[in-house]
């Protein structure tokens, strides 16, 4: 899993709001800090590698304990993991495997296509005056859209992080036009602006709880530890 976006919203949950009633900033920095160690891995951690990884002190332990108690997180046979998370991984492996069959059947049927022996007729071109023919209509060139398999075949080619359903879902809603005024020319170059749109909110985006939480946890872990 690339990354995993925290809910928008997060903050009005009831089991979020007790955390920072009770631990502050600092709790919630620490559960944050937890889901981004969790996510990065795709399955769960051992208990005791993740307090080492993340400085767990005797303060920072019954904020551990707290979100145990209240189902934030959940601990068993001294391994640590959120459900909603693995219900997470286990959507987009889900997707991922089915996007591959998808590009794999449309590579099969493509290669059938290629090896079959057709006959083509050849007739010469009509002789049309030049002086009758409108020049403006020699530049135009009818934008076809893509099937969902040919852009699923170029993100995967490209390894781009677009969800190839999402792209054609907005584009066929808004008649395929960029920002719902001019229409699109090459499909193509669109799919290339999403992949940096996601790229650039990727490495943007830091909840700002984890960055209180990443910027404090060594003078908090001394204070906490002695």
């Amino acid at each position: 899993m690339k990354y995993f976006l925290h809910d928008s919203n997060s903050f009005n949950d009831e089991k979020i709001t007790e955390l920072f009633m009770s631990f502050g900033y600092e709790g919630l920095g620490l559960f944050y800090t937890l889901l981004e160690k969790l996510a990065s891995q795709e399955k769960p951690i051992k208990t005791s590698v993740l307090k080492s990884q993340l400085k767990v002190g005797k303060k920072l332990e019954k904020c551990w304990k707290f979100m145990e108690s209240i189902e934030l997180i959940h601990s068993n046979n001294d391994e640590t993991f959120n459900i909603k998370l693995m219900n997470f991984s286990e959507k987009y492996q889900i997707k991922k495997e089915k996007n591959s069959k998808r590009v794999s059947e449309f590579r099969e049927r493509q290669e059938v296509i290629k090896n079959v022996t057709h006959y083509e007729r050849i007739c010469n071109a009509p002789k049309v005056k030049e002086s009758k023919v409108n020049i403006n209509n020699k530049d135009i060139k009818r934008f076809t859209p893509p099937s969902i398999d040919e852009v699923s075949i170029y993100i995967s080619e490209n390894k781009f992080n677009v969800d190839a359903q999402s792209f054609i879902d907005h584009y066929t809603t808004n008649g395929w036009k960029q920002g719902g005024k001019t229409q699109i020319k090459d499909w193509k170059a669109a799919v290339r602006t999403w992949n940096n749109r996601s790229k650039t909110t990727k490495s943007e985006y830091r909840h700002p709880a984890t960055e209180i939480f990443n910027n404090d946890i060594d003078e908090q872990v001394k204070r906490f530890n002695r």
